[in-house]
């Protein structure tokens, strides 16, 4: 089990999640950690979520999780295809979402999003980032299977499937007529004898990994204070409208007559 804190604050924590019906009662399996691509044998449309017990997490310590529902090509990952999200649900965590040893009486943040009525895919991840293929803050790329785009990021658990397309098929072109000439058939190309057909370079399907360990939320970055000017550094002459600049010209101009009045007089003595 992932440690909550540590000498450098907030450390990932584990979530427990488990699925519970419009009556309130659980469907399926209770409290788990456990993950899985296709672990959910329907639709979950709520999921109640907790940190699981034995876990110490410090005060200030977010740690977001979310539930997207997506529609699909197809019913399950290997065939889903361009994926597009439909709904979004996000809680945070905190020190007063860990299990105890007795949780009788007590709530639990729950999650809820739309059920889809055609193919379609629900994940419940543990960050706040919509990946809607958006490229704003707080976006991230679709899932999009065979394109191997694998989002969410710290994916817990999934769920696939749906009884039809979300789109209708696009209606098949009418038989040519007898007056058109039939399209011809390319002659399928043969490998010339003693030549082996290259191996496709086709990579296979990349099956999104998933773990119960949640990373804590990013905190905003202090802002750093302006510069102030260093004690060392002598500072720049005034020269504004404040600074008496007419008596210090005049003292220049009257030291420096006096001074060549001086040497005339001494040179005249000299001479003499």
């Amino acid at each position: 089990m992932a440690s909550a804190t540590g000498s450098e604050g907030c450390q990932s924590a584990t979530v427990q999640y488990r699925i519970v019906g419009a009556d309130g009662n659980v469907v399926g399996a209770d409290w788990t950690s456990q993950g899985g691509l296709y672990l959910w044998k329907t639709a979950p449309g709520t999921v109640e979520v907790r940190l699981a017990p034995g876990q110490t997490v410090g005060d200030g310590c977010k740690y977001p999780v979310s539930l997207a529902e997506y529609t699909t090509e197809g019913p399950d990952w290997y065939s889903s295809g361009r994926q597009t999200l439909i709904d979004k649900a996000t809680v945070y965590l905190t020190a007063a979402d860990v299990a105890g040893s007795d949780d009788s009486g007590r709530t639990w943040q729950k999650l809820s999003v739309k059920t889809p009525d055609c193919y379609g895919q629900i994940d419940l991840y543990g960050d706040d980032v919509t990946y809607d293929g958006g490229t704003g803050e707080g976006h991230g790329p679709a899932p999009y299977e065979p394109g191997g785009v694998v989002t969410p990021n710290h994916l817990i658990a999934a769920w696939n499937g749906g009884e039809k397309p979300c789109t209708p098929k696009t209606p098949e072109s009418p038989t040519p007529t007898p007056s058109e000439p039939a399209p011809s058939t390319p002659a399928t190309p043969t490998t010339p004898a003693g030549e082996t057909t290259p191996p496709s370079t086709d990579t296979p399907p990349t099956k999104p990994p998933t773990t119960p360990d949640v990373p804590p939320l990013e905190s905003t970055p202090p802002t750093t204070p302006a510069p102030t000017p260093s004690d060392s550094t002598p500072p720049l002459a005034e020269t504004g409208s404040s600074t008496p600049v007419g008596p210090v010209v005049g003292g220049a101009a009257l030291v420096v007559a006096v001074g060549a009045g001086a040497l005339f007089v001494t040179r005249r003595t000299r001479r003499s």
